[in-house]
């Protein structure tokens, strides 16, 4: 395993292995999921969206500070879902931008960048809120979003809604986030068993999402390490996949773009009956140069 002065120092641009992919699925006519991977310097490249919009902002030889993945589920018929996670991830972004650079440079705390995260989050919730209002939208605009923010050597989760985040460290898969669903909190409560929640429609009821009547932002900080492989991915995924298979195909991965390209297939396989978006990422060590 990698330690030692491997475990001390920060992966290269070059050693991260990413690759993102949303799909509309083979059942609904629209994909109102979004996703965005990008490199944070002094300000934001955008590696891969599919997000209108988005402006990139790179200086080359600026040294990377963090790296940020997200996925926004959007929830609302018609167009309302999809404006929804895309006005949220632009919402997400754009404080980022504004934001970061003068918590980095001034060596924020944790309890510092945890604050930022969820003050990012309901910039994005008022953001959705003023659209709806807009465009005068009567049924519902809203959307779940998962984070990803990595400042070597820790990392920060922001979730609102049931888009996941998973870690794979040492052959053992584990759900890091937990789903904002009806159906979950009547588990945390006992009043209902896991294996039953997951078959009922509750489990497709949020609880907690950005452009909702209730939005609980969720951040957690935990450690980087070279071994770790990582996952955002909406429920389009998780429909259809289980924990078991999403494992085995990160056990066995060639490379980022394999493992999301086989999850996908899978999720299609199963059924396809929701709008599926996977992230998959790895650091990979080089010989120094």
């Amino acid at each position: 395993m990698t330690d030692g002065l491997l475990s001390a120092r920060t992966p290269r641009d070059d050693e991260v292995d990413v690759y993102g992919v949303s799909h509309t699925g083979k059942v609904r006519k629209d994909n109102q999921d979004h996703y965005l991977i990008a490199t944070f310097h002094r300000q934001i490249n955008v590696v891969s969206s599919n997000v209108s919009g988005i402006e990139t902002h790179f200086g080359a030889s600026d040294q990377r500070v963090a790296f940020v993945a997200v996925v926004a589920d959007g929830v609302g018929g018609g167009v309302g879902g999809a404006e929804a996670s895309a006005t949220a991830l632009e919402a997400v972004m754009d404080y980022v931008q504004g934001s970061v650079t003068a918590y980095y440079g001034a060596n924020a705390k944790e309890a510092e960048f945890k604050e930022l995260l969820q003050e990012a989050a309901m910039r994005a919730h008022e953001a959705v809120r003023e659209r709806r209002s807009a465009k005068d939208v009567r049924g519902t605009m809203a959307t779940t979003m998962t984070l990803y923010f990595g400042v070597w050597p820790t990392y920060y989760l922001l979730q609102v809604g049931d888009s996941r985040y998973y870690v794979l460290r040492d052959g053992v898969l584990r759900q890091v986030t937990r789903d904002q669903t009806m159906a979950q909190d009547l588990v945390d409560q006992g009043a209902m068993t896991p294996d039953v929640a997951a078959r009922t429609p509750m489990a497709h009821v949020l609880s907690s999402a950005l452009g909702a009547d209730t939005t609980i932002p969720v951040v957690t900080r935990m450690e980087s390490h070279w071994d770790n492989v990582h996952l955002l991915c909406s429920d389009g995924l998780t429909k259809h996949v289980s924990d078991a298979r999403i494992g085995e195909v990160l056990g066995s991965m060639t490379s980022a773009k394999q493992a999301v390209e086989q999850l996908l297939q899978d999720a299609l396989d199963g059924g396809g009956t929701d709008n599926i978006t996977i992230l998959v990422a790895r650091t990979k060590p080089k010989e120094a140069a």
